[in-house]
């Protein structure tokens, strides 16, 4: 153990281009923890609090160290907090707080019992645009626009999670957000109409995925972009390209990897702090309202992420597996430790070959799934077929870009989104979703975006 802690302490020193070794060696020190239940010395913490952003570590297995650490160890004095810290700051080099400040925060998301609070991804965005913030790290995927001064701040957004989360975090300010890709369209096809035009014309930001999700509409937008306005790709800047997921309805050989991070809550978290950066940055007299409104937002993230690990941890591993029509769940299976056996949509978005569903069917079989999943938007014969044949349940009401309800609905929302698919994907599988079920959804203020439907 004391080779292994040592050896955590090296890796955490090395730069930034060794995180995969890192990765691993911090793994085994926190299998070992975990394993023999010893007492956890400042370095272990660091190690175990790193880890919550390691995606090659089991979910549950990082959940249960985790709690086993709190209750060992608490940081109240200064130098388990220095420590601990100081850890931190060398395992995210990006991240823009000084010591004092990671310490305070650290020991806040420690006592508050969330692990993806304390990511190395969410780390690099802790501080405001002023005092480093994303900005550093953006670069052409999401510039920073110059501060607005001849009105209001006008924002368009593509899809409706990203419209949702936006909304969120522009709460009770003047900001205009308008929707560009109706609820119930496809998103990956979608072609955007001439009149959408007027609306980038007017727009200070362009929040888009990215990932190439949107091209027909980022390439209007660069046509028709205002002086000074900006497009800003949030899955693009928020994750690097050596962690994007190329699967069977994004072949790496189309070129066009799997885009859907907004069903992953703590990349949506990123998403949100993104957000509250780049508004802030256009609107700086607004600063305080974003940056209250990211803070209450995070709070309802985290507390889906911890419904989501509880409701995993009642599944077994054989339960936590998902045959679905599109696949949007990719990374949201890699962080919660489910695996996605296939996806019925190939990417040329046409229905699959007559050999490609007699082998989904025989996965299937094999797998001994409960439950495989479809499309409220885009019902598939293929899925109702499989499910039929195998003698498995189709259940086809999941959905990924389009929110609950309409417009002024309780449940319209991201949030509300997220909690309708986890519930069904849960409860269809076998598993708890009590946890989910009481989770409140409801907007961090009133939602004034326009959403097209």
């Amino acid at each position: 153990t004391s080779m292994l802690l040592l050896a955590a302490c090296c890796s955490l020193r090395a730069g930034h281009a060794f995180r995969k070794y890192r990765r691993e060696l911090l793994r085994a020190v926190l299998i070992t923890l975990a394993a023999c239940g010893i007492s956890l010395c400042v370095l272990a913490r660091g190690a175990l609090l790193h880890l919550a952003e390691a995606h090659d570590c089991p979910y549950q297995l990082r959940i249960d160290a985790m709690t086993k650490a709190r209750a060992r160890y608490q940081p109240e004095d200064a130098l388990g907090a220095a420590a601990v810290a100081d850890a931190w700051l060398a395992a995210c080099p990006m991240a823009p707080l000084g010591p004092p400040e990671m310490r305070a925060y650290l020991q806040a998301n420690w006592h508050a019992g969330s692990p993806s609070g304390t990511s190395c991804s969410r780390l690099r965005r802790l501080g405001s645009p002023s005092d480093g913030g994303v900005l550093a790290g953006a670069g052409d995927s999401c510039p920073m626009r110059s501060a607005v001064t001849d009105g209001p701040l006008t924002v368009a957004t593509t899809v409706a999670p990203i419209t949702s989360i936006v909304a969120n975090i522009a709460a009770g300010t003047p900001t205009i957000i308008q929707g560009i890709v109706p609820e119930g369209t496809n998103s990956h096809t979608y072609e955007p109409p001439p009149s959408v035009a007027a609306t980038l014309e007017d727009a200070d930001i362009v929040f888009i995925n990215g990932l190439v999700l949107e091209e027909p509409t980022k390439e209007l937008a660069k046509a028709n972009a205002r002086s000074g306005a900006v497009i800003c790709e949030l899955a693009t800047t928020i994750l690097p390209e050596d962690e994007w997921i190329y699967d069977f309805s994004f072949p790496k050989e189309g070129g066009k990897p799997n885009p859907h991070l907004w069903t992953d809550p703590q990349m949506a978290g990123d998403y949100a702090a993104l957000i509250r950066d780049a508004l802030t940055a256009a609107d700086p007299t607004h600063a305080a309202q974003y940056a209250e409104n990211y803070a209450a937002f995070a709070l309802k993230i985290d507390a889906i992420d911890q419904a989501v690990a509880q409701a995993t941890a009642t599944m077994s591993e054989d339960q936590r597996q998902l045959l679905t029509y599109h696949d949007a769940y990719a990374y949201f299976a890699r962080t919660y430790g489910w695996t996605v056996i296939g996806a019925i949509q190939p990417s040329s978005f046409e229905e699959p070959t007559p050999k490609e569903i007699a082998d989904l069917m025989d996965q299937v079989k094999l797998s001994g799934v409960k439950a495989i999943f479809g499309s409220e938007v885009f019902p598939s014969t293929v899925l109702e077929q499989i499910g039929k044949e195998t003698g498995v349940r189709y259940v086809d009401v999941l959905r990924d870009d389009d929110l609950i309800g309409g417009p002024g609905d309780s449940d319209h929302s991201w949030m509300g989104l997220m909690r309708f698919n986890y519930v069904t994907m849960v409860e269809a599988l076998g598993g708890d979703a009590s946890a989910l079920k009481s989770l409140d959804t409801s907007d961090v203020g009133s939602d004034t975006a326009n959403y097209p439907q």
